[in-house]
């Protein structure tokens, strides 16, 4: 592993992956960022049922997914799956005009269990959609973990909010997202401002990148 300013560097057949501090993965020779779960919309899904969340908290993901696309400006942007929560609201159009922006993006999605929306609106959209797994040169994409991944391919996958807790003196602790690599999977943390952590149990072959505020940092090897 390498240590670039705020991110951390790995490699999988000769092909570097940038862990990025923004919850994304960077690919430098592809010009291809990956990100997973961004769930936008889900705060106007919980008002509808009377949960008042307001709506600023999307905000701060399309503020920091422009920002990504400026900085790396990426050909391509694969989502590994739940870019939207589940049932239609407003908050769709609100996504579609901001990608709208970026014409020069090949945007993907690798369907996830809250893409459930109905084929009209993405055959309507800039997506590409993926109903299968992406083999995307040595590296497989897809929403939730594979149960088999072939010989020689990585697979880059997002769904389960990899997070784990870090713990100082005393009582103190602090709960971080971070990358969770073990065997031929790399589980990518949520992006999406407004979703939980699953704690991760760590096998002594799992390697965890843990995410702050400031840059990546290894935390198991």
């Amino acid at each position: 592993m390498q240590q670039k300013l705020n991110q951390a560097i790995i490699e999988h057949a000769g092909l570097e992956l940038w862990l990025l501090k923004e919850k994304a993965i960077w690919l430098p020779e592809l010009q291809t960022l990956l990100i997973s779960d961004v769930h936008f919309g889900k705060a106007a899904h919980f008002r509808k049922s009377g949960i008042p969340i307001p709506e600023p908290i999307h905000d701060r993901d399309l503020e920091l997914l422009a920002s990504l696309f400026e900085q790396y400006s990426p050909t391509h942007v694969y989502f590994l799956g739940d870019l939207f929560h589940s049932d239609w609201n407003g908050q769709w159009s609100v996504l579609m005009q901001f990608l709208d922006q970026f014409e020069e993006v090949t945007f993907h999605l690798v369907l996830g269990n809250h893409d459930i929306l109905s084929d009209d609106f993405y055959t309507d959209s800039r997506l590409q959609i993926h109903k299968e797994p992406v083999i995307y040169g040595a590296l497989m994409l897809s929403h939730e973990p594979m149960d088999f991944v072939p010989e020689g391919l990585l697979n880059l996958c997002g769904h389960i909010h990899p997070g784990i807790r870090l713990r100082g003196l005393g009582r103190q602790s602090v709960r971080i997202s971070c990358f969770f690599w073990e065997k031929q999977r790399l589980i990518l943390p949520a992006f999406g401002n407004f979703t939980g952590l699953a704690l991760m149990k760590a096998a002594p072959t799992a390697k965890i990148y843990g995410i702050t505020t400031e840059k990546v940092i290894l935390i198991q090897s």
